[in-house]
């Protein structure tokens, strides 16, 4: 679009130095010598050798001729620009202004003195709307004296004329530079030539749209397209534009005359915006007469005619694999089988893989515990990580198996849950599974059972098992009475675990996951849209998620069938509560006739076990002396009140 470097290499005769076309100083001597002619009160004569003028045969490539071609300049228009110039450079320029207006104080540029000294003079040059004014390439240091206020080139301009592009500064803050990535994968590389092609196909909009994924992937693919179009890009958030017509209107004429200096287009990233962002955003979009990109998560709702409309693309295995192994190609402890459990478990983009294998390569030589396979993992459950802890509560899994206590049928079943999930690498990629089912794919687990029966623990010790993080998603912050506000919560959920670093509980599942009513209303219209979503995005999740649910039967039918395993948690019988009374109690903590066999003649699930335990501990340690079975009744009685139930004489037999 232009050439730098205009202004260097001058001639001794004052032209440049291929002895041909003229250099920034001979253009501004060129003017000067019109206004001392006018000076002088004499019909300047152009062939004149002190005029000392250039003629260039074709288009220039010095940054002036850049900037009159860019912004349609007229040839008076043009001298102009080089009379406020001269100001700035020309030491001699200021007595010569104020020999030309006859007034010693007026040591400046002037209109009046242009439209009587310059060639082919016009008085809409300096219209608001001409592009003097409008591109803010000249200004007028009162805009109540036209024609005798001082005229100023804007600094950013005469910066350009001296081949010094920068932002400029009244930008700052609000705008930031978009590198162009390394490399991008084959999916991303060939979007982003959708993207380019949006601006060269010849459409009247300079909007292109670009949604899906993850901003960052977004600003790499979108710097990536605009370094094809030979631009550069700059982003900024909708939330920056400014609601007042005044500022955005400066603020778009600002970028627009940058997006032509520099060249280079922007990217505008569109997240939740209140109604008077949304329509400040829409106005600002609206007059955009300079490439953009729409960034957004999801496509905005908008009749807005774009170039071109491009999502994002997933990335299947085999680009995943070759994009780990590329980051991983310096790591030598790490084979290819480890390479495939990772990218069975992680969905993570381009940049984040690269950030955890530069992870990777920093701790390894510093470590001894950990092998390289551990510790990208480590590394991938840290990146996957980002986005889920607002969404949910992480626990950090202790519990092993051996801290279980359930029948050998429902143990082998939540066994058979981890091999899914653990085995998917070699049955989905190497034995190809993936490639025909295609939709599915994803280990989802109903745990049904009474309140205190061990379902969380159980999704505890999977989480340890499979080395993941487990997220107990909080129903407050995903049910809404706003329409669409659910589906919206759940989809963001769902993204941020198909990351890959987590086990998803989506705890007392019957309150968001129930049957599907008759519809009778529009509430129950968009109750049932609400399930239907879940139901196509449990068919789709590729992650593992447990649900969790104290009445089974009010699951919806068609959800269940979904739902590849599921798992009855029975109320434990008194072997089994002698068996959790053992287990629950610390070697290392000081009783006193302490006889479990008693306390399994409590009826309540292992969730209360553990509070009364807690609860007699606490007493006893109060009092200063070791737990005993009277600390255990104490307790018992303040649990049953909690659970609005008395004790029976057959639960404390024998117990004094």
């Amino acid at each position: 679009m232009r050439a730098t470097g205009a202004g260097e290499g001058m001639g001794s005769d004052g032209t440049g130095g291929d002895g041909g076309r003229p250099t920034l100083t001979s253009e501004i001597q060129r003017v000067l010598a019109r206004v001392d002619a006018h000076a002088a009160r004499t019909a300047p004569n152009d062939d004149e050798p002190g005029i000392a003028v250039v003629r260039v045969d074709g288009p220039g490539s010095a940054p002036l001729d850049d900037l009159v071609a860019c912004f349609g300049l007229t040839p008076f228009e043009r001298d102009l620009v080089l009379l406020t110039a001269a100001q700035e450079l020309e030491p001699t320029a200021a007595a010569r202004c104020a020999a030309a207006c006859g007034d010693p104080e007026r040591t400046h540029p002037t209109f009046s003195l242009a439209l009587a000294a310059l060639a082919e003079p016009h008085w809409s040059a300096l219209t608001p709307v001409a592009p003097l004014r409008r591109w803010r390439i000249v200004e007028l240091d009162d805009e109540t004296r036209l024609t005798t206020a001082r005229l100023r080139l804007d600094e950013r301009i005469l910066h350009f004329l001296l081949s010094s592009p920068y932002l400029d500064a009244r930008l700052h803050g609000q705008l930031r530079r978009t590198p162009v990535p390394d490399a991008l994968p084959p999916a991303y590389d060939l979007a982003a030539s959708r993207l380019a092609e949006g601006w060269t196909n010849g459409t009247d909009s300079p909007l292109v749209e670009l949604t899906g994924g993850q901003a960052r992937g977004r600003a790499d693919l979108a710097a990536t397209a605009a370094a094809r179009s030979g631009l550069g890009l700059y982003a900024m958030s909708a939330d920056d534009i400014p609601a007042d017509p005044a500022d955005r209107d400066r603020l778009a004429r600002l970028w627009q005359r940058e997006a032509i200096l520099l060249p280079a287009a922007l990217l505008v990233e569109v997240g939740d915006l209140d109604r008077d962002q949304r329509a400040a955003t829409e106005v600002f979009l609206a007059g955009a007469a300079v490439p953009v990109v729409v960034s957004s998560e999801d496509p905005p709702r908008t009749e807005r005619v774009y170039a071109a409309r491009v999502v994002v693309p997933r990335l299947d295995d085999d680009e995943q694999f070759a994009l780990w192994g590329e980051a991983f190609s310096q790591v030598a402890d790490l084979d290819d089988g480890e390479l495939r459990s990772l990218v069975a478990q992680f969905q993570l983009p381009p940049h984040v893989v690269r950030s955890a294998a530069a992870t990777v390569r920093r701790r390894l030589p510093h470590e001894d515990e950990l092998t390289a396979a551990q510790l990208a993992w480590r590394a991938g459950l840290d990146e996957a990580r980002i986005g889920m802890d607002e969404l949910g509560r992480r626990i950090a899994p202790q519990a092993g198996w051996g801290d279980l206590v359930l029948h050998a049928r429902q143990t082998n079943v939540l066994r058979e849950i981890v091999a899914h999930v653990r085995q998917r690498a070699t049955v989905h990629q190497e034995w190809g599974f993936a490639a025909t089912l295609r939709r599915g794919l994803g280990v989802t687990a109903m745990f049904a059972g009474g309140s205190g029966t061990g379902k969380t623990l159980a999704a505890e010790v999977m989480a340890r098992e499979l080395g993941l993080d487990l997220f107990v998603i909080d129903l407050s912050q995903v049910v809404s009475k706003y329409i669409g506000e659910t589906e919206k919560n759940l989809r963001r959920v769902f993204d941020a675990a198909e990351r890959g670093g987590a086990l998803l509980l989506f705890d007392e599942a019957d309150a968001l996951f129930g049957k599907r009513s008759e519809v009778k209303d529009s509430h129950d219209r968009y109750a049932n849209l609400e399930v239907s979503y879940l139901l196509m995005r449990m068919e789709a999740y590729r992650g593992l998620a447990v649900l969790t649910t104290n009445m089974k039967n009010a699951l919806d039918t068609a959800f269940l069938r979904r739902i590849r395993f599921v798992v009855d948690f029975p109320f434990p019988a008194e072997h089994e509560r002698a068996e959790i009374w053992r287990r629950v109690l610390p070697s290392q903590a000081p009783v006193k006739d302490i006889d479990t066999g008693l306390l399994a003649q409590l009826t309540v699930a292992g969730g209360s076990i553990r509070n009364i335990a807690l609860s007699g501990a606490f007493l006893a340690a109060e009092e200063g002396g070791p737990l005993q079975m009277r600390h255990m009744l104490a307790a018992a009685r303040t649990e049953y009140l909690k659970l609005e139930r008395s004790l029976t004489p057959g639960e404390v037999r024998g117990w004094v």
